[in-house]
Formats: structure tokens, C-alpha cells, sequence
């Protein structure tokens, strides 16, 4: 077993990734250099307002990106940023979220939500879901229609996203007219060095998985755990009725096997609406490749603008 998965050790390194973090853009804000959330897309106007989001584990910050026109109700759609469950990453969705907001006309909202070591399993995807809850219950207050709801992320804000789903079909509601899954992990108790990539050198390698995973999930037995690993073959539960799915894998991603098995468990679900490969990327591409994600997202803003619709098939 390597040292870092060690869950003394993969949390102290945990905290020292996010203290390097934090770090590093206090020092870009002290030169004055431009916030990458405002350098890209700059044709999207940032729009937004701040609020704290009470839930069972810790008020959540959410950032909510208004779209440009003066619908009184438009669609909601709630973000969940990556960051192997461990790294605050919030900022680099902002370009996206803005994206988003103005291509879906929706309110979408980007979530700060509670990390690991910090906060291990299993709170994260339960403030996830009462986030996601509160904003369907809260949509006439706030100026969104709570009724026409969706939700998603990116890697590990895709796997938040595809446990808020889980949860909501098994405590009755609210109902979620889609799941965006954007490569994410959906079989943590599968060991990364039994995973393989299309690619020599994808941008996932075992050490950080070592990390995210050991931090998020301290104890190996609870990373088959449904909320955890749907994609693992120890989750053999029914999920008809489950929320419509529009899952994206990336071709060089080390989880894209595992995306595939969970889009053909959601098929048989009768749940997938999509499932699109980005040929010739690899985890996080839209973070850095400006073409491929206006293209992708706008592809997710056409199926947020079917699904707010209500004309999923």
C-alpha cells in the first residue's frame, strides 16, 4: 500500500494542497494579475449574487449566476465544481457557470460546498443534496422556478452530482429534470492502479487518487458505498425513476470506463438521455482548452434548455 493512501498521511497532504492553493492566488491578486474568472469568455457578463445556504453540516456558500433577460421564474440549475472532493475549486467554474447562465437562460447556481479531510464521507454528498433541496423549495423567494430544476458538476462535483440524484429518488423528491455528469468518478472502491486510459500518460495518476480518495473516504470499506461508487458492481439496486441523465466521459480519462458502465446502468434505468464521449481529451480539458468547452457546454446548455422544457426523450 502506497504511504499516501494512508489516511493520516493523505490528509496532511490534503491540507498542504489547499493551503498551496490558497496561496498561490492571494500572491496573484497581490500583483493585480486578472482573475481567470473574468478572462475567460469574457462575451459572458458576469451577473451574480452571493447567498449561504443552511444545511445539516455547514451553511454552504453558493454563488447564483443570473441569466441576462427578465424572466421573474427561469429554470435552476445547481453547480458542483471538481476538485477530487478535496480542492475548493469554485473559482475556475465561474467562466462556466456564466456560460451556462446565459446559453441555458437559467439561474445557475455555483456551490462552495463542505471538502475533504475536513469533511470526510458522507458529508459532502449530503449538504450537496440539502443544497439542492433548498433551492427547489426556496425558487419564489429567490426568483427562480424551483419546479424546473437540474443539476450537475465536473469529476468530483459529478460524482456530488450523481449522489444528490441517488438521494432524491430515494427520499421522494425534489424531483431533478436532469443530472449533468461531467467526467466523473463513480467507482472509488476500485484501486486507480486497476484502471487504464486510452493514453500513456493521462492527467488522473494513481498518487492522486492515493490523495482524494483516502481523504474523502478514509475508510476503504464505505468507498463501495451508492453515494460513493454507483458504477461499482456491488450496487445492483433498481434505479427506475431515477432524474433523466446527460453523461459526458472524456476519451484519454483514466474514469472513463466507469462513466460507460454507469451510462449503460442508466440506460437500463431508462434514465439516459446522452451519454457523449469527447474524443481526444482527457480529464479537466474544459478548464484549459477554451474551444472544446464553449462546445461541450454549449451542448449542455441545449440539453438544460430541453430539460427546463420538459422535452427530455
Amino acid at each position: 500500500m502506497s504511504v499516501l493512501a494512508r489516511p493520516s498521511v493523505a490528509a496532511l497532504v490534503a491540507k498542504v494542497m489547499q493551503r498551496v492553493t490558497v496561496m498561490a492566488e492571494r500572491r496573484a491578486a497581490g500583483r493585480g494579475s486578472a482573475s481567470s474568472r473574468h478572462a475567460r469568455f469574457p462575451e459572458y457578463p458576469r451577473k451574480v449574487r452571493e447567498l449561504t445556504i443552511p444545511t445539516s453540516v455547514a451553511p454552504a456558500r453558493v454563488t447564483v449566476h443570473l441569466p441576462p433577460d427578465d424572466d421573474p421564474a427561469p429554470p435552476v440549475h445547481v453547480n458542483f465544481h471538481g476538485g477530487g472532493y478535496v480542492m475548493a475549486l469554485t473559482e475556475i467554474d465561474d467562466p462556466l457557470c456564466r456560460l451556462l447562465a446565459v446559453e441555458a437562460g437559467a439561474v445557475v447556481i455555483n456551490v462552495d460546498y463542505a471538502v475533504a479531510p475536513q469533511y470526510p464521507f458522507p458529508a459532502p454528498p449530503r449538504q450537496a443534496y440539502e443544497v439542492v433541496r433548498w433551492v427547489a423549495e426556496h425558487g419564489a423567494e429567490e426568483g427562480w422556478d424551483g419546479e424546473r430544476l437540474t443539476v450537475g458538476g465536473q469529476s468530483a462535483g459529478g460524482g456530488l452530482a450523481a449522489a444528490v440524484a441517488r438521494q432524491a429518488l430515494e427520499e421522494g423528491g425534489p424531483s431533478i429534470a436532469l443530472q449533468v455528469l461531467h467526467y466523473p468518478p463513480l467507482d472509488l472502491a476500485t484501486d486507480a492502479r486497476d484502471k487504464r486510459a486510452a493514453t500513456a500518460k493521462p492527467m488522473l495518476r494513481p498518487w492522486m487518487a492515493d490523495v482524494f480518495d483516502t481523504s474523502y473516504v478514509p475508510d476503504v470499506h464505505r468507498r463501495a458505498d451508492r453515494l460513493v461508487s454507483p458504477a461499482h458492481p456491488s450496487d445492483t439496486a433498481d434505479l427506475k425513476g431515477i432524474a433523466p441523465a446527460l453523461l459526458i466521459t472524456a476519451e484519454y480519462d483514466l474514469l472513463r470506463a466507469e462513466g460507460e458502465r454507469y451510462a449503460e446502468r442508466l440506460r437500463a434505468a431508462g434514465a439516459l438521455i446522452e451519454h457523449h464521449d469527447v474524443a481526444g481529451f482527457d480529464h479537466g480539458y474544459d478548464a484549459t482548452d477554451d474551444a472544446k468547452a464553449r462546445e461541450v457546454y454549449a451542448l449542455i446548455a441545449r440539453h438544460l434548455r430541453e430539460a427546463a422544457g420538459g422535452r427530455l426523450t
